[in-house]
């Protein structure tokens, strides 16, 4: 086992799982996860090449962006361009390995950007492992215009990080959340969307009524969402290229809230507030008539499907306090799968299926969690004097979720987390921000 594979069997396990990598013959490094411990994976990403003097300041920010992502993540750490001994200046020129061993880089990454006269932009990269002397895989290229530079380098950082841990990447997906002004006590509120990371920040809706719960369809087009326009919470439907909305359907008059869509993004599963109980109901894109999943004279909401869309979990208190259960997605008897102390809401199911997120309170204190879809192995991954309300990366390894701070000046912030509760950071906002949903992967 080379240094570089062991140190990744360290690195993955900072997603609470080890790894055994394997080397196919003359061929590239396969990583096959199973179970973990930690140690980042030290990496050199000297800038990227321009081929001609307008690509020069792209160049500069692609590599940049393609470091940040990498790095960001926990599992890889960036040994300083100013600590490099080679210089790459042709991108078809050998690596000098013995360079980059002796600054203990076990991974290379370089490329080359071209800008063309249509303003469309060319880029190229390579990842190498240094301490075997091999390339892990083929070159690639991706090209757009020079507006989408960003979207290019995590492209770029989503195959690095794919090919080194064997995992989905998911820097290049999006985010909606609710931007948040004012004070504490009057916080104007409108939905925004964003890259992952915090660029490129767009506003969906403007601050004349509360917006709440934001969630992405299944192809990421559109979103669905709470809004109080009308005095009382009522779901509504937003395109996202078009930026306009439209109310779910005629729901009579009903309080609704708490909606996503069903994996196949054909079905909308929501909560419904009905002479003081909430109840669970499911309707299908292009009909009026909803069905009822649940009836119990209790508060049932926070539904979320299971990947497969053959189970639904969501948060109840027919037990007398807040707890998850589990449900076939056309209803019936519910499992409940939450039995440590304290209370439970906002469950959300991994893309991946193996875990569910969710907000757990105890003892004055608020924390994100994941558990089995059975309830077995619970984790707490944070604690704070608010956290809440959890999503998904789109290869399920990381969390997104609310932050909220005490007191009359505290103010919401978006924070993410890993599943192995190790790597926890600000997401970059102009603002307060809550309420995140995150988007798949970009087409």
């Amino acid at each position: 086992m080379t240094p570089m594979l062991r140190t990744l069997c360290l690195a993955l396990a900072a997603l609470g799982l080890s790894a055994m990598p394997t080397l196919a013959q003359n061929g590239p490094l396969r990583i096959v996860i199973e179970e973990g411990v930690i140690e980042p994976l030290p990496f050199a990403a000297p800038g990227f090449l321009a081929e001609n003097p307008s690509a020069a300041e792209f160049a500069d920010q692609i590599t940049r962006v393609v470091a940040a992502d990498l790095a960001g993540t926990g599992l890889f750490r960036e040994i300083p361009q100013s600590a490099h001994i080679a210089r790459i200046s042709n991108f078809d020129a050998p690596v000098s390995y013995a360079d980059w061993k002796a600054i203990n880089a076990q991974a290379l990454v370089t490329g080359s950007v071209a800008l063309g006269s249509d303003g469309r932009l060319n880029v190229k990269f390579r990842l190498f492992d240094v301490f075997s002397g091999q390339p892990m895989g083929d070159g690639l290229q991706f090209g757009g215009g020079s507006g989408n530079w960003r979207r290019i380098a995590h492209k770029v950082a989503d195959q690095v990080y794919s090919r080194i841990t064997g995992e989905g990447g998911y820097f290049d997906s999006r985010v909606v959340f609710v931007s948040e002004s004012g004070p504490k006590d009057q916080r104007l509120k409108r939905l925004a969307i964003m890259d992952y990371d915090g660029a490129n920040v767009q506003y969906l809706t403007d601050s004349s009524a509360i917006v709440l719960a934001p969630r992405f369809s299944p192809d990421g087009n559109r979103v669905l969402f709470t809004s109080y326009e009308t005095g009382f919470p009522r779901i509504k439907m937003l395109d996202i290229a078009s930026v306009t909305s439209q109310p779910l359907a005629d729901l009579s008059g009903n309080m609704t809230f708490a909606p996503r869509f069903s994996p196949d993004g054909g079905t909308v599963i929501y909560s419904v507030e009905q002479g003081g109980n909430t109840d669970l109901y499911a309707l299908a894109l292009g009909s009026n008539q909803p069905v009822r999943l649940t009836n119990a004279p209790s508060i049932e909401t926070a539904p979320s499907f299971s990947p497969d869309g053959s189970r639904v979990v969501f948060e109840s208190d027919r037990s007398g306090t807040q707890q998850l259960y589990v449900m076939p997605v056309g209803g019936g008897e519910p499992t409940r799968i939450s039995f440590g102390e304290g209370r439970y809401g906002t469950p959300v199911w991994s893309p991946r299926g193996d875990l569910i997120a969710f907000t757990k309170q105890n003892a004055g204190r608020f924390h994100i969690g994941v558990m089995r879809a059975d309830g077995s192995e619970e984790r707490l991954l944070t604690a704070s004097f608010l956290d809440e309300g959890p999503t998904w990366a789109p290869n399920g390894r990381v969390i997104m979720f609310t932050r909220e701070s005490a007191g009359a000046g505290g103010s919401a912030q978006l924070y993410s987390v890993d599943i192995s509760g190790r790597n926890l950071r600000a997401v970059p906002t102009e603002g307060a921000a809550s309420d995140p949903a995150w988007s798949p992967l970009l087409p």
